[in-house]
């Protein structure tokens, strides 16, 4: 006797060899021997084993679904009673078996309701169900079609208009995402490197760029035409002029100038140094149009060769701090003895005149380490000496100044129609040092004010070598403050804008704009915090790419670097650093060299080749916490 069966969805056949209550022993045609239950078996027929499912699978594949189902009734049957109907008698085992395995094969006909028992689909489900078979049909041909453009590199265009989703915010259940997945599994490709060898990201950097514009920016970086237009200014400011003149030193390409110093030899042998910053806080009124795009942006966004400002042209201008006109500010004055120590400080709001704008790479001939002994021939050199000496004063008593720290790089990138330059140039030289001590001291001395007068402002703090924010002044370690409130920078950061609005409240004698009760200065800090992070880590994204640009651009093939911990290294000419797989066990501070195999901007990455050891004496180095922690003191 031999049985017909159904196990883990497929229809078997063998031979009974011992039968048990509820089991049975059995023997496939191959010799195979195996146990099953007995409620898995449909049928019992003494025909032979050898052949009867192929030649039951024969006949399946003869009949005609669509003629099966319009035979059947609505009431469920078995698939024997219908084999009997079907062939109007009594039908043989192999007849039978054919039935069950078409009925079986199309669950789309014929609802499965038991053991060897159907019910046919109604005709509305049927249809419905049918149509859905076709379409999915069509797309696969679809697919199959758009697989292979992708694999030619051609992009189709009906991908090319879901790019955005494909790039940045991917639908894996998207027709579009899993057409792209299968051609890149089928070439053994990521995503991205498809997508560009297809033509889909013609500009690597712009890539980059939309990343970030589609998180932070994602109704566009454009100003509104009321934020745009919003009057700022009332030319007619009622506030006195200050006796003095003053300069800015900056970078060649900053356009918003937020800060300027002055120097005046009073009578008494008293000099008094002038800090000045720009004051956008006098015409931008809080949850104004402009204020709201502010508190919205947080900060200026840099990245080389671009910028997003965190104010329209049209508010920056009135009051950047430009050579020749005129211009509103928050002053701090210092009044300093011979022996370099501050006799007096006091704060003012007044209009100033802006003599001259000083950039960097013309000031740096005559204003460096081997300038400071002799008059250098440039007319602010008297006033530079003194602002650095004074500047050395202030290091000092911070209990900062230490001459024999080694010198740290910084890296200026300058981008001209695609064409990359990274200009290195020493942190802490006497221009840097007489901005950085100043805009400390005023940033100091101002949160020092709020705090005196119980106004509440935005404070940066650090504690065990955390850096953080703070509605409460307390001390910055790294600076060697008690208290460090961001307030020359009120173009560039909301920080700093609403520090200024205390501050100037303190000055005039009025209520703070934002009173000990208002939460919206927690609010705004948490915000600043999160974002400024994230426009940080933007910018550092954008440098490396940079970085790798210029490697490209220069046909750069081998490098030179420093062992920084294992197989991390950092490069000597560029700040970068990258992973060398292969680098032999060598201590911190190795010079080396390397080849340079892979240059990757789209996946940011840099693959080279040991070479050699270049200096075997580790190099003196600055620590990058210590570096990252100074930054303060770059971007006050």
């Amino acid at each position: 006797m031999n049985v017909f069966f159904e196990e883990e969805g497929h229809f078997k056949v063998a031979s009974i060899m011992t039968e048990a209550q509820g089991s049975m022993q059995i023997e496939s045609a191959s010799g195979k021997r195996s146990k099953i239950k007995t409620n898995h078996v449909l049928m019992r027929f003494d025909e032979p084993l050898a052949g009867f499912m192929e030649a039951a699978n024969q006949v399946a594949e003869s009949f005609d679904i669509d003629f099966l189902w319009e035979c059947c009734a609505e009431p469920e049957f078995s698939f024997e009673a219908f084999a009997q109907d079907y062939y109007g008698r009594q039908p043989t085992a192999l007849e039978a078996a054919a039935i069950a395995i078409k009925l079986h094969s199309a669950p789309v006909y014929f609802n499965r309701k038991g053991k060897g028992r159907y019910k046919a689909a109604p005709a509305e489900i049927l249809n419905a169900a049918l149509a859905g078979l076709e379409k999915k049909r069509q797309l696969a041909e679809k697919m199959a079609g758009f697989v292979s453009q992708l694999k030619a590199h051609i992009m189709p265009d009906e991908l090319m208009q879901k790019r955005d989703m494909l790039l940045y915010d991917p639908d894996k259940n998207s027709f579009e995402y899993k057409t792209l997945d299968v051609a890149a599994g089928e070439m053994h490709l990521n995503h991205l490197r498809l997508l560009h060898l297809c033509g889909a990201i013609p500009s690597v950097h712009d890539y980059h760029l939309g990343a970030f514009l589609r998180e932070y920016f994602a109704k566009g970086s454009d100003f509104t035409s009321e934020q745009m237009t919003q009057a700022v200014v009332d030319a007619t400011f009622d506030l006195p002029m200050a006796d003095v003149e003053a300069f800015s030193i900056d970078d060649s390409t900053t356009t918003e100038i937020d800060d300027a110093l002055s120097v005046k030899a009073l009578d008494d042998g008293v000099t008094r140094v002038g800090i000045h910053i720009a004051a956008p806080a006098l015409g931008i009124g809080i949850d104004s149009p402009l204020d709201c795009a502010a508190m919205q942006r947080l900060s200026t966004v840099y990245m080389p060769g671009h910028k997003i400002t965190m104010l329209p042209e049209t508010a920056i201008r009135p009051f950047s701090l430009d050579e020749g006109h005129v211009k509103p500010v928050l002053s701090l004055y210092l009044h300093v003895n011979p022996d370099w120590s501050i006799v007096h400080r006091d704060s003012k709001i007044e209009l100033i005149k802006i003599a001259d704008n000083l950039r960097h790479d013309e000031l740096e001939p005559y204003f460096n380490e081997t300038t400071l002994a002799a008059d250098s021939g440039h007319p602010y050199w008297a006033r530079l000496l003194f602002l650095f000496n004074l500047a050395e004063s202030l290091e000092k008593t911070r209990g900062k100044y230490d001459p024999m720290k080694p010198p740290q790089l910084d890296y200026n990138f300058y981008v001209n129609d695609g064409k990359v330059s990274v200009v290195r140039r020493h942190r802490g030289s006497p221009m840097d040092k007489v901005v950085a001590e100043l805009m400390i001291e005023a940033n100091h001395q101002w949160g020092a004010l709020l705090a005196t007068h119980e106004v509440p402002g935005l404070y940066r703090a650090q504690n065990g070598g955390k850096v953080y924010m703070t509605t409460k002044a307390e001390p910055h370690q790294g600076l060697g403050v008690a208290q460090y409130a961001w307030s020359t920078s009120p173009l560039r950061r909301a920080v700093d804008l609403i520090n200024q609005r205390q501050i100037i409240s303190v000055v005039q004698s009025a209520e703070p704009a934002y009173p000990k009760s208002s939460g919206n200065l927690t609010t705004h800090m948490r915000n600043f915090e999160l974002t400024y992070q994230a426009y940080s880590e933007f910018q550092m994204r954008m440098e490396r790419y940079w970085c790798l640009q210029y490697l490209i651009q220069e046909q750069v093939h081998e490098l030179q670097a420093t062992v920084w911990r294992e197989n991390l290294v950092r490069l000597d000419d560029l700040p970068y650093m990258t992973k060398v797989y292969g680098l032999p066990v060598l201590k911190a501070g190795t010079r080396v060299s390397l080849q340079v195999q892979e240059v990757d901007t789209l996946m940011m990455e840099l693959r080279t080749k040991f070479l050699q050891v270049l200096e075997q004496e580790p190099a003196v180095d600055v620590p990058l916490a210590e570096a990252d922690e100074d930054k303060d003191v770059e971007m006050a």
